[in-house]
């Protein structure tokens, strides 16, 4: 222990041998996930690591020791799942409909294929400028680059693209 206190890597890598297997069930006991108990005896030894220069042992082992910087490490990570859990839920109650309705799913859908069919009929320039602005979210310079033409131009037509499928929009709306 001396020597691993001291830095020494290789005696740390024996004490990582001898204990890592105690640590471990004693993590997957508090947790009782594989891949939680992995990640906490990963962190137990790296916070034994850190503190090891430091730490006086009483006694003959270091396994009291380990274990309870593994049950500190296990309990911050059942803190963390439950702030996970409820932080999920909440947003997921937000942004989950009560209800779904048909009328609006029929809705979008036809909104859908009049859209396609208007960028169906643009240009194929008009057409790769909306697709790499408006569904691929790149900006007028890198789709004026990818396309080798002005970012005057990429700006301009896609202006006309957007108030040609505004209209295309309102059309099907007012049907």
């Amino acid at each position: 222990m001396a020597d691993a206190a001291a830095g020494d890597e290789s005696a740390f890598r024996e004490l990582y041998r001898a204990h890592v297997r105690a640590v471990y069930w004693i993590a997957y006991g508090l947790l009782g996930s594989p891949t939680d108990a992995e990640d906490v005896t990963q962190e137990t030894f790296v916070t034994a690591w850190r503190k090891l220069p430091g730490f006086d042992l009483q006694g003959e082992s270091l396994l009291p020791w380990l274990a309870t910087i593994c049950r500190f490490q296990a309990s911050n990570r059942l803190r963390q799942r439950r702030r996970d859990r409820a932080h999920t839920a909440d947003a997921a109650d937000d942004t989950i409909p009560s209800t779904i309705s048909v009328e609006d799913q029929v809705i979008s859908a036809a909104l859908a294929e009049r859209i396609t069919a208007e960028v169906g009929t643009l240009s194929d320039l008009d057409r790769e400028i909306f697709r790499l602005c408006a569904a691929a979210g790149y900006s007028y310079q890198a789709a004026a680059e990818e396309l080798g033409v002005s970012h005057a131009i990429v700006r301009n037509r896609l202006s006309r693209v957007r108030t040609r499928l505004r209209g295309a929009v309102k059309e099907a709306s007012d049907v």
